[in-house]
């Protein structure tokens, strides 16, 4: 984390004349790589608040306004659709615009669209402020941002830094499940719509005071480089550049199996257990906030195995990587069934804890498989592969409450996802590799 400083390299040391004799060793500093990586941070969590509701707000609105699991599941799944179909133009707006811009907009979208939930009386409402409105908000604050920072500003450690922002999605659910589900509970859902709202707002002040573009903007060279990088000229055509990113994309076999792969992930993630565990386990009897406590403690160890998964990436081959994780996913996702009750016993702590670790561990490697066949290009192709994670997830979001509808539970949705990431695992051992050298990275050594 820290960045050696040799004072006789200074211009501004050859400019006053002959530097004194160094007779201490280097100073040391962190590099500024790291705070702008601490607010990308804290920004994802105070935009995964609203991620954080809807499994909340199932029973409650159903309760209220009569509406059907289904039509709830549906606002929840243009939410999802929408956040991974703008990844991918998002992620070439900041290239055109800065980061700083556009990640600043997006959580004003998003708290404008949490807080317009306390005034809806109408399905339609619900679609549009819960679906449109934050769905676009979050997909600009979606893992693009987080690749787009990790591309700029590191040339070292980008498995571990991938991880450790990738992680903040988890950590924001950690912070604000237990919350928002005390006060669904206590004091109706509406309250909990502003919490997120206020939330959202308050990241704004620290986005555009302590966030920067580029290391070109402050005088540095990206962390782990000897060599700064200029800043390149802004990208007129931001649409334009994301489509053909799409164009040349599609044409590589790579590609697809990342997608499909990644559609996997969100149906088994976001889709199905973020939007469906609280319901599923209140079926079975158990309270509310006894769901949402264990969706918190997912967050707890989500945090540490994706950490563990960039750290990992950075040394071991990342399609063998996915296979483990989608196939020890599968495995946990066929147990579910038979662990649901209405209290919380230690199968159920165990499941808990083994899914938690590999519940978004799969992002290392696919944004490491990216960089890897699509260089430059890669943050707006991996958009485009998230984009297939949250059609995944809305999918399944959609298809989950239907499912409940018609069957009055949702073991079958467990099962079929069980068996689905057994394909991603095969999937994923199908994507050929590419040499380090061919695709201009460094060897594992210098990771």
């Amino acid at each position: 984390m820290t960045q050696t400083t040799e004072r006789p390299t200074h211009p501004e040391s050859a400019s006053a004349g002959p530097a004194p004799a160094v007779t201490g060793p280097a100073r040391h500093r962190i590099h500024r790589a790291w705070s702008v990586a601490a607010v990308t941070f804290v920004t994802i969590i105070g935009a995964a608040g609203f991620a954080s509701l809807p499994g909340l707000l199932i029973e409650p609105l159903h309760g209220e306004f009569g509406w059907s699991r289904g039509t709830i599941g549906f606002a929840a799944s243009v939410n999802l659709a929408l956040y991974g179909l703008t990844a991918p133009f998002a992620a070439a707006l900041m290239d055109r615009f800065g980061i700083r811009k556009v990640v600043a907009c997006a959580l004003t979208v998003i708290a404008a669209g949490a807080g317009l939930t306390v005034f809806m009386t109408a399905a339609w409402q619900l679609v549009l402020c819960w679906g449109v409105l934050v769905g676009l908000g979050s997909g600009s604050m979606a893992l693009a941002f987080a690749a787009t920072v990790t591309n700029r500003w590191f040339s070292a450690r980008r498995g571990l830094v991938t991880g450790i922002l990738t992680a903040a999605g988890a950590s924001g659910q950690l912070v604000f499940l237990p919350l928002l589900s005390w006060i669904v509970e206590h004091h109706d859902w509406r309250p909990a719509a502003v919490t997120v709202s206020v939330a959202a707002l308050v990241v704004v002040p620290f986005v555009w005071l302590l966030l920067r573009d580029h290391p070109a903007d402050v005088g540095l060279a990206p962390y782990g480089s000897d060599t700064p990088v200029p800043k390149p000229a802004a990208a007129p055509g931001a649409a334009r550049r994301a489509v053909r990113a799409l164009r040349d994309a599609v044409r590589t076999g790579p590609f697809w199996l990342l997608a499909g792969t990644f559609a996997i992930c969100g149906a088994t993630t976001n889709g199905l257990v973020k939007t469906h565990f609280v319901p599923a386990a209140h079926d079975h009897g158990m309270p509310m906030t006894a769901a949402a406590g264990l969706l918190a403690v997912v967050g707890v160890f989500d945090v540490i195995g994706t950490i563990a998964s960039g750290w990992f990436t950075d040394r071991f081959e990342a399609r063998r990587l996915l296979a483990v994780y989608y196939g020890l996913r599968g495995i946990s996702l066929m147990f579910l069934p038979m662990l649901l009750a209405p209290s919380v016993h230690p199968p159920m702590v165990f499941f808990i804890v083994f899914y938690g670790l590999d519940w978004v561990a799969t992002v290392p490697p696919t944004i490491a498989l990216c960089r890897e066949h699509y260089g430059e290009d890669s943050a707006i192709v991996f958009g485009w592969v998230l984009a297939s994670h949250q059609v995944g997830a809305a999918v399944v979001a959609f298809l989950g409450g239907v499912a409940r509808d018609a069957f009055g539970s949702y073991d079958v949705v467990w099962y079929a996802s069980g068996a689905l990431c057994a394909v991603a695992a095969l999937m994923a051992l199908v994507i050929r590799r590419r040499p380090r050298a061919a695709a201009g990275l460094p060897d594992a050594a210098e990771v």
